[in-house]
């Protein structure tokens, strides 16, 4: 299974959310939803970002380069962003 329906899975049990109470704030039946979410559909982008809204999230594109970072990030293996770090504004 790929990482975002991993994520996905993750933050809807976190939120204590079923997939009825997705599908019914989104408009998808339950069965729908949990093919779109096991990783074996493709899903259009359109549906990502409505079930990221139901779970109160946003979903992003990362470099590859910083990809491994993010992850570690997400897991709660990293150590979190270097304040002392220069901002980019």
């Amino acid at each position: 299974m790929s990482f975002l329906p991993l994520q996905l899975r993750s933050l809807r049990k976190r939120r204590g959310l079923s997939l009825t109470d997705i599908g019914r704030t989104i408009g998808m039946a339950s069965s729908n939803l949990s093919v779109a979410l096991s990783g074996k559909q493709d899903v259009r982008a359109s549906t990502l970002d409505a079930i990221a809204t139901a779970l109160d999230a946003e979903w992003v594109l990362v470099p590859k380069e910083h990809l491994a970072e993010v992850r570690q990030t997400l897991a709660g293996k990293a150590a979190g962003p270097d304040r002392a770090a220069p901002q980019v504004r």
